[in-house]
């Protein structure tokens, strides 16, 4: 393992992309007297943080071996020097009690939290022999789910050389609308693929953004919109956060978001308001679409003989797309020399979207906002985009070969995130976003939308998803989370049944790109559409907040057979605290810390790019651990290697990886591709695409452990049909042709889908799921009531229920900790005030919440700024007693709850099968469409605690005894 540099290699310093940082004592103000660097430690280690997925760079203090002060990195491209509540509190999650300390092999019965310590050699043998019964008969009995692990690009590759299909993420939880709509739509997408252009942006529209994500960078960033007196428009049905400092709050109803969108666009199409010079030039806009009516062509693209798509010129008539010379016709119905006739997707766009039930007064009393508003900030839009454009001297080429000596942007630029996407209309909401950037002209533009590199990819961005053909002893080949071009590409048996545990990439969910983690667990359970042997699950807490009804995940992981054996006769976990799942597993493999290992942020996985270049990071170990646990990496690799998994085994069956060093450095995905981009090549020179670099490690620590590319400014902007820069992606390894990347407002994959379902084809969906398909894949944006809600009593469950995370909270990531606690201990059921008074309720009741599959009691707060047809809470907050070490009268056990008890992970039946409460196209966990009824406590139950409430665990074996005082200078006692 690369040694860690010394302290005094390791002192702030500049460090490339990183912005200039003012001096204290450099500034006038300054006061010579004060000394504002107090040395905290005799150590200064760099790494990155892991409280939440933002992956800001971090200077941790270290005393004797021990953490004192944890600071943000000046030199970091991602936070440059700022940190939040949850970064600097680290500290006391790497002291928690709640560490696990040795692996634990189940000795009572699943729940009861039972267990022996045993040493590492019995847990591997016990993990392999599980393991390799299931290999080398089914592998697609195992089930390997992962949550927040930002390690996908070594967890889905080990996955798929196991031979197994049931491998996915935390995603299909979160944000795989946001992915998939964008990646289908733009070759990017919100937050990890893109953001404003925070410097020149005059218009900024957040949707859904709740502060727990990607907080640091956004908090600079919208201190330079304030700054510069841009305006900042958020939509959200709780006004907190970002919200909070908004110039206009927007308090949509939750799930209408996509319906306002569209409106938006009904009203820049009716007012004439779009930039028709962008849609010919950089979109689909031009592109004909065949108009046959039941024919296995239609709302397919016309092409030539070659396949290349065609659009309507002036003159000339039907001419490839792509000509640089095109005159485009963006209406009109067009015959085709074959005789076929055709509409330009401008025309078939304008067509939809002028309908009068987009209108502003269409669908204001649906959003819960006037007609009037919308019609206003639709005009402000076009204002700020068509009145006040942007122009930089700044020459670029395009891909016809044109040089342009300035470049022209419209500065309104757009942000969302889970409030969008965890509804079962989230993709199409997100496509619809979508639509309205490329209406306006407003991607990778000066002050628009802006890709982070290495984005924008190819649309879709890849080859088709692995997962057929699964044998014994025998690897898959490919990405197993990938890109579906249409029906051929989908994980489904001959019968249309799907081939997935998760029923992921089958007709239920074409789209779902990041797999359905949700749903694995039911499906095992009910041995739909098979049995499962083991399931193996990392950072994943599905017996509790990670599950949408932990109640019933609880009741599958315990459920017997007949025989006495569990229905899931193996569960292994690796985590490295004491969650609410470690009682149900029968293996646990303790993880390490995030400060005790290295890790690495990968641009084949979860990059931290900029509009300015392609970036990756690493963690290196800065405190070694105290116990006996091993990072999950290197338990990963090592049970590769006693599998032996072709990639991680020698010619003669001897370990190829030593540790996950070994693997960060020398393993590649393809020639001169491995899991970092930066300084590869033997000497380090090289970049992309390099052969391994042994001495790569100790280069990223040198450098503050993060890497970033910067692109030369005629890079920069319209990087979808930027020559230079596509060449330069193309070298990197980023997309495999320099070619234009055409923005798509008509998604051909998903009308292949649709004719699939008219009857076309050779693939076609089962008969129950026809008209499913043909509804939900429309090649345009739609907006839908969610799913939950259509057939539902609306009058008896009329409150839409969500919840939020806060700034200092991340998924439970918080729980063990005791400075975060101090802020976030215990959470409340939160209303409008002005609707808590009609219903005769008061701030502190006792009230219980009731939906179609559960109820549960809780405390009322009530507030000014939420949307008043909308109850909202924290999530995460409320523990199960007796987990993460926290005592069974903790104020998280006693007034702490998880609105996850009311939702179910299933819609009602509906024609003879169960689908998943999610949505149709990707499989996104609908965590936001839910319906609930709220109705005051009777006097005697007007105390606590919460309910559900359920009994505590036994303590583990070895359970530090808590101090009364956590302190992070003591050793805690034994």
């Amino acid at each position: 393992m690369p040694e860690a540099p010394t302290p005094s290699r390791l002192q702030p310093g500049p460090g490339p992309g990183a912005d200039p940082q003012p001096n204290p004592r450099a500034d006038p103000r300054a006061d010579p007297r004060v000394d504002y660097s107090v040395p905290v430690g005799d150590t200064v280690k760099t790494t990155t943080c892991y409280m939440c997925a933002c992956r800001c760079g971090i200077r941790v203090h270290l005393k004797d071996g021990r953490i004192r002060y944890i600071e943000g990195n000046p030199d970091h491209p991602v936070n440059r020097g700022v940190i939040c509540g949850k970064g600097s509190a680290g500290i006391m999650t790497q002291y928690a009690p709640a560490r696990l300390s040795s692996p634990l092999l189940r000795v009572g019965e699943r729940g009861a939290g039972e267990f022996k310590e045993i040493s590492w050699p019995e847990a591997m043998e016990i993990a392999t022999g599980w393991l390799r019964a299931v290999r080398e008969s089914d592998p697609r009995r195992l089930a390997f789910f992962t949550g927040r692990d930002q390690s996908q690009s070594l967890t889905g590759f080990w996955a798929a050389q196991f031979g197994t299909p049931n491998f996915a993420a935390h995603g299909g939880f979160c944000s795989v609308n946001m992915a998939a709509g964008g990646l289908y739509s733009i070759g990017g997408s919100f937050w990890e693929f893109g953001e404003p252009d925070w410097d020149r942006a005059q218009y900024v529209l957040m949707f859904g953004v709740a502060e727990d994500h990607d907080s640091n960078p956004i908090k600079l960033g919208l201190s330079r919109v304030k700054a510069r007196g841009a305006k900042f428009v958020s939509v959200n049905p709780v006004r907190t956060g970002y919200s909070a400092i908004a110039d206009e709050w927007v308090g949509i109803r939750p799930g209408t978001d996509g319906l306002f969108v569209l409106a938006l666009a009904h009203e820049l199409l009716r007012t004439d308001r779009v930039d028709l010079d962008f849609l010919a030039r950089y979109t689909n806009a031009a592109w004909l679409v065949v108009q046959d009516p039941g024919g296995p062509e239609d709302g397919l693209f016309a092409r030539d003989a070659e396949g290349t798509p065609l659009a309507w010129d002036r003159a000339r008539g039907a001419i490839p797309a792509k000509a640089a010379d095109l005159s485009a016709v963006l209406v009109g119905d067009h015959a085709l020399p074959d005789g076929r006739r055709a509409r330009p997707v401008f025309h078939l766009l304008a067509e939809r979207y002028l309908d009068p039930r987009y209108a502003p007064e269409a669908v204001a009393e649906r959003c819960g906002l006037e007609a009037a508003r919308i019609r206003r900030i639709a005009a402000e839009i076009a204002e700020v985009a068509f009145e006040h454009p942007i122009t930089l001297d700044q020459p670029w080429t395009d891909v016809w070969g044109r040089r342009h000596e300035t470049v022209t942007g419209r500065p309104v630029a757009f942000h969302a995130m889970r409030g969008i996407s965890a509804h079962s209309n989230g993709f199409h909401t997100c496509r619809a976003l979508h639509l309205l950037q490329m209406l306006l002209g407003a991607v990778d533009t000066p002050g628009s939308w802006r890709y982070k590199s290495p984005f924008p990819r190819p649309i879709p961005p890849g080859p088709p998803p692995a997962g057929k053909g699964a044998k014994p002893n025998t690897p898959l080949v490919g990405n197993l989370l990938s890109f579906p071009h249409g029906p051929d590409d989908l994980l489904v048996e001959e019968d249309g049944s799907p081939i997935r545990i998760d029923k992921a990439f089958s007709w239920e969910a074409p789209l779902a790109l990041h797999g359905m983690m949700h749903t694995v667990i039911g499906n095992a359970g009910a041995g739909d559409p098979y049995p499962i042997d083991t399931l193996f699950m990392f950072m994943a807490n599905m017996a509790w907040n990670s599950a949408m009804n932990p109640g019933e995940v609880i009741r599958i992981l315990t459920e017997t057979r007949e025989d006495g054996a569990y229905v899931i006769p193996h569960v292994i976990y690796s985590d490295a605290y004491f969650s609410e799942t470690v009682p149900y597993a029968d293996l646990i493999l303790p993880d390490t810390t995030y400060l005790e290992r290295w890790d690495c942020i990968s641009v084949l996985d979860r990059p931290i790019g900029s509009p300015h270049g392609a970036g990756d990071s690493i963690r290196q170990p800065v405190i070694a651990p105290d116990r006996d646990v091993r990072p999950f990496q290197e338990v990963l690799i090592e049970l590769g290697a006693r599998l032996g998994l072709p990639a991680f085994v020698k010619e003669d069956g001897s370990p190829r990886f030593k540790d996950y060093p070994d693997y960060i450095v020398n393993h590649q995905r393809a020639p001169g591709v491995g899991p970092l981009a930066g300084f590869r090549g033997v000497d380090g020179g090289k970049k992309g695409l390099g052969e391994p670099n042994p001495d790569q490690l100790r280069r990223y620590v040198e450098n503050g452990c993060f890497w970033r590319d910067h692109l030369p400014p005629e890079q920069e902007w319209y990087k979808h049909a930027n020559q230079a820069y596509l060449d330069g992606a193309k070298a990197m390894g980023f997309i495999p042709k320099p070619e234009q990347i055409v923005l798509q407002l008509w998604s051909e994959p998903l009308q292949k889908f649709r004719l699939a379902a008219e009857g076309h084809g050779e693939r076609q969906p089962p008969g129950h799921l026809r008209e499913r398909v043909r509804r939900y894949c429309d090649p345009l944006p739609i907006w839908y009531p969610p799913l939950e809600q259509q057939g539902a009593d609306l009058d008896r469950f009329e409150l839409s229920a969500v919840t939020q995370r806060p700034m200092a909270m991340y998924h439970s990531w918080g729980s063990m900790n005791a400075w975060l606690r101090q802020i976030h201990g215990a959470n409340k059921l939160t209303m409008a005030r002005s609707r808590a008074e009609a219903m005769g309720l008061a701030q502190d009741d006792w009230v219980w919440v009731e939906s179609r599959s559960g109820r549960l009691k809780c405390q009322l707060a009530v507030m000014e700024g939420v949307n008043p047809d909308t109850v909202w809470t924290w999530n995460a907050i409320g523990k199960r007693p007796g987990a993460w070490d926290l005592s069974a009268d903790s104020p998280e056990a006693l007034r702490g709850f998880l609105l996850n008890h009311v939702i179910s992970e299933w819609l009602p039946a509906q024609q003879g099968f169960r689908a998943a409460n999610a949505d149709p196209v990707t499989g996104q966990a609908a965590w936001y469409d839910l319906r609930v009824r709220v109705t005051k406590a009777e006097p005697a139950e007007q105390a606590g605690p919460t309910e559900p409430h359920f009994p505590a665990p036994r303590p583990r074996p070895h359970t530090p005894a808590n101090p009364d005082i956590l302190r992070y200078s003591v050793k805690p006692r034994a």
